[in-house]
């Protein structure tokens, strides 16, 4: 069983760049995403089922799609991306951190919904009441509601993270497949899938993969059950 463990440095470097790429996609998502969650949870406006729609989309478009709209858009030749390289040196097209940003968007879906769940089973009376004592919305935001969404947030996180650990084909149609730079575990595996004795590499990762993405998952409703427990006691 030693040779499961015997990576080679390109198959270190694409275990090390799919952690870093999932974690900073969902780090960056936290913020829109409790800000979307929050507007289609509470919000009444012309529009919001347009607004839905449009954040579940990746769940709905092939991969694929997505991938290419996102290189239209923010790559060098994008309306996004050729703004953001000329004034602020940002890159996204073949580079890491287009495969982040490609991961972001096709795990913001489920991020916005297990947040918004959240915030929807929060009971309005709790905030009323601290409003008539005189905080302001955004105070009793961050000290009563955001508490209370604490076991969404955790999960929508945590989901959003195990699915950019999977991400394939929005990744390899926006920033390609280059070793040490864009190459993560899906891409690492179909290459080793596309080549004649590739297939200990390939089984290498694909069980890799599957420890740190169900890894994810458990630790998610393991942090989720002892906030909910704590909040529960207090």
């Amino acid at each position: 069983m030693n040779w499961l463990l015997d990576l080679t440095p390109d198959e270190w470097n694409a275990v090390r760049l799919s952690v870093k790429v999932a974690t900073v996609a969902m780090i960056a998502s936290l913020p829109p995403g409790i800000l979307i969650a929050l507007v289609l949870a509470r919000g009444q406006f012309w529009g919001k089922t347009l607004l839905n729609g449009l954040v579940h989309l990746p769940l709905i478009l092939p991969p694929v799609v997505i991938g290419y709209l996102l290189l239209l858009s923010f790559g060098r030749r994008g309306p996004a991306g050729a703004f953001l390289a000329e004034h602020f040196g940002i890159v996204f097209s073949f580079r890491w951190t287009g495969a982040a940003l490609a991961c972001a968007v096709m795990g913001f879906p489920l991020m916005v919904r297990a947040i918004r769940l959240s915030i929807e089973a929060v009971d309005r009376r709790i905030e009323a009441a601290a409003g008539t004592l005189g905080a302001n919305p955004l105070w009793v935001f961050g000290t009563i509601t955001l508490p209370l969404i604490l076991p969404g947030l955790i999960a929508g996180a945590i989901l959003s993270f195990a699915k950019a650990m999977g991400e394939f084909g929005a990744t390899i149609t926006f920033v390609s497949n280059i070793p040490n730079e864009t190459q993560t575990l899906p891409s690492a595996i179909y290459t080793f899938t596309q080549v004649p004795g590739g297939d200990a590499g390939a089984l290498r990762l694909t069980l890799i993969s599957f420890v740190i993405s169900m890894g994810a998952l458990v630790a998610s409703e393991v942090l989720a059950r002892r906030v909910g427990k704590r909040m529960d006691i207090e």
